[in-house]
């Protein structure tokens, strides 16, 4: 067998807003590596995920946790400590991706183009005068969308009643960039393909867009021009090479036709833990590619180390 039982670990659920996200990453992810051979233990994440993992001495940690604490560095770090091999990017670049604003403000210093965009206070976004209509309002360091907001010309200002749902004071507000909505995913620093996001049902693709069944259709290969396809996959690639990521990532990019062919092409976000479920979309570029999900979940295995 291709696992020739070596001991994996897979971590999944911990207490993020996406802890249901990351179960069914999780579960999916323990099925196919035992389908392939590997002695595989699922560990609900907790406090005490250190004292778990020193039991259980596993030879590789899959990281299938999703938000704060398990693509933030800081289950990274632990597992450096505990030299444990381990999935996806090390400590520095999952930091950085997980925080908005250094990510992009990595990214806009070496020429990837990037929304326009500031940190705010939650005084200013409950007065309204943070920026001028379209804009998006989105917490500094959550994933899959959560508590992401749009605020369109002529809407009302939906902080105005002082509901803050935020767990911090600051939030991130950039320009609303129109158009389309792609997806590229990268592995071992390679682009594999893209991937255009067509929501169905919701204004934009949201948490349940992104995780209900029938929230999203995916078309894969999107339809672009060759320019433009190169671009995304050039871009998407220097995304994951400048914040020294490692493994698979997903790189999220907005197009603005009307801005241009090349030039209308803004990444919004790179995903250092891209999702593991059947509606997600790195599984579906890399079966695109030829590569089905357990040959896929076997590769990230098999590439785990404690490369920070």
């Amino acid at each position: 067998m291709a696992g020739n039982g070596k001991r994996v670990a897979v971590l999944m659920g911990g207490w993020s807003a996406e802890r249901e996200v990351s179960l069914v990453s999780g579960n999916a992810v323990a099925k196919a590596l035992r389908e392939r051979g590997y002695q595989v233990t699922p560990v609900d994440v907790g406090p005490h995920v250190g004292v778990a993992l020193a039991d259980l001495q596993p030879e590789v940690v899959f990281n299938a946790l999703h938000g704060r604490f398990g693509e933030d560095g800081c289950i990274q770090g632990v597992l450096e400590m505990m030299g444990l091999p381990y999935t996806h990017s090390g400590v520095l670049a999952s930091a950085l991706a997980m925080d908005k604003p250094s990510a992009s403000a990595l990214f806009r210093d070496v020429g990837i183009r990037t929304p326009e965009g500031r940190i705010a206070h939650r005084d200013e976004v409950i007065a309204g005068a943070v920026m001028d209509a379209p804009y998006v309002v989105k917490p500094t360091n959550e994933g899959s969308s959560v508590g992401v907001v749009i605020v369109m010309d002529g809407d009302d200002n939906p902080f105005a009643d002082g509901n803050w749902e935020y767990r911090d004071n600051q939030v991130l507000v950039e320009r609303y960039v129109p158009g389309r909505e792609l997806a590229v995913a990268v592995m071992n620093g390679e682009a594999l393909g893209v991937a255009e996001i067509k929501v169905t049902g919701h204004g934009f693709y949201d948490y349940n867009a992104k995780y209900r069944p029938g929230g999203s259709v995916h078309e894969m290969p999107a339809k672009l021009s060759p320019a433009a396809r190169d671009a995304c996959l050039r871009i998407s690639e220097e995304a994951h090479r400048r914040l020294r990521c490692r493994g698979v990532t997903r790189v999220d990019l907005r197009y603005d036709e009307q801005e241009g062919e090349v030039e209308g092409l803004y990444v919004l976000e790179i995903n250092t833990q891209p999702g593991m479920t059947p509606t997600s979309l790195v599984p579906e570029i890399a079966a695109h590619k030829g590569m089905n999900f357990g040959a896929l979940v076997e590769w990230i295995v098999e590439d785990a180390g404690c490369r920070r």
